[in-house]
């Protein structure tokens, strides 16, 4: 059985998550807005995504979203943030299937590091935002 599974742990590359800090024309506020990025050449697969906030104190419902592909370069909005849940730490746990291989990372936006102050250019996006380390 051991033979059979691959030690090698494949990197995930061009995938992140990130925060686009928007304008919300219904409610007329800024918000930041959750989105999975896709810079690779080639589709992710079967793309599972779980996302919970936590801190020592707090605990927020875990969202789960599925998504049957993720086309080359492109985009997916996966939630918007509200302010009360940057003061826990936010966690992307993003599981995906990319040229047969199955793929696993971990993003995270720690609390309180989203901030208008520290927005740069995302990948792919044309909004201004941060990306989840």
């Amino acid at each position: 059985m051991k033979k059979d599974i691959d030690k090698h742990i494949p990197e995930v590359e061009n995938v992140y998550i990130v925060a686009s800090f928007e304008y919300n024309i219904t409610f007329k506020v800024d918000e930041w807005t959750i989105y999975l990025v896709n810079d690779n050449s080639e589709a992710l697969e079967t793309v599972l995504i779980v996302s919970k906030g936590e801190s020592r104190s707090k605990t927020t419902s875990i969202l789960r979203k599925k998504l049957d592909v993720l086309p080359p370069k492109s985009f997916a909005k996966l939630e918007f943030l509200h302010e009360d849940v940057l003061e826990v730490d936010n966690i992307f746990q993003v599981t995906y299937f990319l040229d047969g291989k199955l793929m696993h990372k971990d993003f995270k936006f720690p609390r309180h590091s989203l901030k208008p102050k520290d927005i740069k250019t995302l990948p792919l996006l044309t909004s201004k935002g941060i990306v989840a380390k």
